[in-house]
């Protein structure tokens, strides 16, 4: 069996945990914690502080498992250990916040010196009326037009499927291409 290693990353409440749950076949092994920050707590109650972990079966012959970072600047020392060994990351960006596209370019560089491996980014919260274009998005995170730059709602189980193909089949072109 082959087991695949994703890491989903990107900045705080951009939907990272809730990407996962709605996937993963096991419960989700979760390091939330209470936000003790006012503004932080305006945007949700709890963060994540080391990682989430979930998993889906893809066939029987392969298997992802999703390691979540956490989001918030302070816990960042986890994404260096988190992207040993992945094979791919998702940025996951939050399409209704644009003061947070900086911060998601700033993740994309740093996950990308830490392994050259294939990447997507997800624009989740695409569902909301406030939600940037994609066009928009791709402009102001500065993204090569080959780049893939996907729409996401997190909450959606077709949604994030069709995101962590688009990315399992980035890795398989790129094993095959014997890079």
């Amino acid at each position: 069996m082959q087991t695949v290693k994703m890491v989903v990353t990107g900045p705080f409440s951009a939907g990272k945990t809730e990407f996962i749950q709605s996937v993963s076949e096991i419960d989700v092994v979760s390091t939330e914690r209470k936000i003790s920050g006012k503004e932080e707590r305006a945007q949700k109650e709890s963060t994540t502080v080391a990682m989430d972990f979930g998993r889906i079966t893809v066939d029987e012959d392969l298997v992802l498992y999703l390691f979540g970072t956490p989001g918030q600047k302070r816990f960042d020392f986890m994404w260096e250990i988190l992207s040993e060994g992945m094979l791919g990351f998702i940025v996951m960006v939050d399409s209704t916040r644009p003061e947070t596209f900086r911060e998601a370019r700033s993740i994309l560089e740093t996950f990308r010196a830490y392994a050259p491996t294939p990447y997507v980014v997800a624009a989740n919260k695409q569902d909301k009326k406030e939600a940037w274009e994609i066009e928009d998005i791709r402009h102001a995170l500065r993204l090569d037009s080959k780049v893939k730059l996907l729409p996401c709602t997190a909450p959606d189980r077709s949604s994030v499927k069709a995101i962590l193909l688009e990315l399992l089949y980035s890795i398989l072109a790129e094993m095959e291409s014997g890079k």
